[in-house]
């Protein structure tokens, strides 16, 4: 007896430090700080705190690539500028020169003049020259759109660092980016996917009698043409915003929205990129083709969750059936050989 009330004084003891020390961290500054960073990565995996810092995580690398990327300009509007200088001062001479007296060597001298400008100015455009410069061309939206086309893997090519700097930003940009994009994926793919399979249940059951209502409540699978008339519909969407936007024919706008949305991006069409409104600054097609691209991704996942789900179903049947086949099969074997050995009547 005396050993067990020992014990119990020992473990209530025990229990009241136990206590003791818990309060004690609940208390403590640096436990707080733990459960605040534990209640926020807690909320940053869920929906929508992933949704706001994917959104976030742009908007803090577009102003990143600006303040890097608008620090210096480019030597190629100096140089083009010059070339463009030059070549005007040299036709001039050679008009007083060779204009009145002799014009076959005028026209002669003002080709090789006018061709070494064309060679200069080819060699600008292909080290970056573009008429802008980099106030003009890293805008917000411009460098929202660079950010988006990093972590999506799209990479349209239009907008690219020149700096040294830039080009190790862009490089742990992508690193970190990536993965963030990739949680993106999954979870608003699972989030449309479950919102859009709660309105075709109801759609379905609207549209069903009650009498099928009554027999047999059951899961309702979203079919794969739903799910491609949806991605159909999303694409037509773009297709005539930008056609009206950028003044592409129709084919030239499902080519761009097809390519973007399958993170192909070969760049040859991208929205806003005209150089007269960069410079007036009117850029709000890449803002709300931003917005276009970033959920056009989130109903690819959808699409992607809703097939995979009629591909599993699809799997499971066909196993089914090919149980059901080979079990007949082994039964009429069995049947057929018990035929043969069976001793005469």
């Amino acid at each position: 007896m005396r050993q067990s009330r020992s014990r119990f004084r020992e473990s209530v003891r025990s229990q009241e430090s136990y206590s003791s020390a818990g309060s004690d961290r609940e208390h403590d500054p640096k436990e707080k700080i733990k459960n605040c960073c534990r209640k926020v990565v807690a909320f940053m995996c869920t929906q929508v705190g992933v949704g706001g810092l994917i959104v976030g995580y742009a908007v803090v690398g577009a102003f990143g690539f600006i303040q890097i990327e608008s620090r210096e300009e480019r030597p190629e509007l100096e140089q083009v500028e010059g070339m463009r200088r030059n070549c005007a001062i040299y036709l001039w001479d050679v008009m007083q020169t060779e204009n009145v007296f002799n014009h076959s060597r005028w026209s002669r001298k003002a080709n090789v003049i006018l061709k070494d400008f064309q060679q200069g100015v080819a060699g600008a455009v292909k080290r970056g020259y573009d008429g802008r410069t980099v106030t003009e061309s890293w805008s917000f939206p411009a460098a929202l759109m660079f950010c988006l086309s990093v972590f999506t893997m799209i990479g349209y090519g239009n907008l690219v660092p020149r700096t040294n700097i830039g080009k190790a930003a862009t490089i742990v940009y992508a690193i970190f980016g990536v993965p963030l994009y990739v949680l993106y994926f999954m979870n608003m793919g699972k989030v449309l996917a479950s919102v859009f399979r709660w309105f075709y249940t109801k759609m379905s059951n609207c549209c069903t009698s009650s009498h099928k209502k009554e027999m047999m409540p059951r899961k309702v699978i979203v079919p794969s043409t739903a799910c491609l008339w949806v991605l159909g519909a999303y694409i037509a969407t773009g297709t005539i915003m930008f056609a009206e936007w950028e003044k592409w024919d129709y084919l030239d706008s499902t080519y761009f929205c097809v390519t973007s949305l399958c993170k192909i991006g070969f760049g040859d069409l991208v929205p806003g990129a005209n150089i007269s409104e960069s410079k007036s600054g009117h850029q709000t097609k890449l803002v709300i083709n931003f917005v276009y691209l970033l959920v056009g991704m989130g109903v690819i996942a959808m699409c992607y969750n809703l097939m995979r789900e009629v591909v599993r179903l699809k799997m499971h049947e066909l196993k089914r059936d090919i149980l059901v086949c080979f079990e007949d099969i082994r039964l009429r074997l069995v049947a057929c050989y018990a035929r043969r050995h069976s001793p005469e009547r």
